[in-house]
């Protein structure tokens, strides 16, 4: 149960992120440069993402032994987690600016109004391309984090559940707002998946190190899956502390 959970909540999250910074890209092509060609882009993007995630997901099943999946997975997982906690941490700390997606979309919206008018079957070229670009990078990220936990964790199914019910929820609002969700708490979620990308991570790569074992069986952790909470909270206890030691302190005024 604590594995469906986490799978479904850091695919969810984990998508919801990304897919707020693909719906800036979508929407500034839409809003000037058409909705045809638009959606063109991001459904040629969404097909390969479809293609990518079933290819590598069996690739990944069929050639892996248990354990050593278990510790290249939980490996990467971990140091991916670490790379979202790290700019979350700097973020929270002030050391490093927050994501402005309103800037972004100005950034996009001049950049497709100055392009040439070229067309290729049909479809304003440059609205496609921008468009596929924009959603196929930002969910490749998404593809590795339901493969990853789903793959690991027995429930590809659920893990692309959970992604697609975040890019429903994001789309949904955008498309609604007709605006980039410059309000969404981006750093806030971004912090919440990172802990639960090293969490899930530290958990599997801990119990692939039996595959170095003359048994080559997985390692289990003590109390089985009840150990997840516990590293849970240990991630968020270290990335408070490193926020606390990387936030400016004031400085005392000099007395007169």
């Amino acid at each position: 149960m604590t594995h469906q959970v986490g799978v479904i909540g850091a695919t969810l999250l984990a998508s919801g992120v990304e897919f707020v910074e693909a719906l800036t890209i979508v929407l500034a092509m839409g809003t000037t440069r058409g909705w045809r060609s638009t959606w063109a882009g991001v459904g040629a993007a969404l097909a390969l993402l479809a293609v990518v995630t079933a290819l590598a997901g069996y690739a990944l099943e069929r050639w892996l032994p248990e354990a050593l999946l278990q510790l290249v997975v939980g490996t990467l997982l971990l140091i991916f987690g670490l790379q979202w906690l790290r700019k979350a941490i700097l973020r929270s700390a002030g050391l490093k600016a927050l994501h402005d997606e309103d800037a972004t979309f100005r950034e996009e919206v001049e950049a497709a109004r100055a392009a040439g008018d070229e067309r290729r079957l049909g479809l304003d070229w440059f609205a496609f391309v921008v468009s596929f670009k924009g959603v196929f990078l930002e969910g490749l990220e998404i593809v590795f984090i339901v493969i990853t936990f789903g793959v690991n964790g027995g429930s590809i199914p659920l893990a692309v559940v959970g992604a697609a019910l975040g890019g429903v929820i994001v789309l949904g609002a955008g498309l609604a707002l007709h605006r980039p969700l410059a309000r969404v708490p981006e750093n806030t979620i971004k912090f919440a998946v990172g802990l639960l990308l090293s969490t899930f991570g530290t958990f599997w790569a801990v119990e692939g190190l039996g595959w170095f074992a003359p048994s080559d069986a997985s390692l289990r952790w003590p109390g089985g899956d009840l150990a997840l909470p516990v590293l849970l909270a240990l991630w968020a206890l270290l990335a408070w502390a490193a926020v606390r030691l990387l936030a400016p302190r004031p400085q005392a005024s000099e007395a007169v």
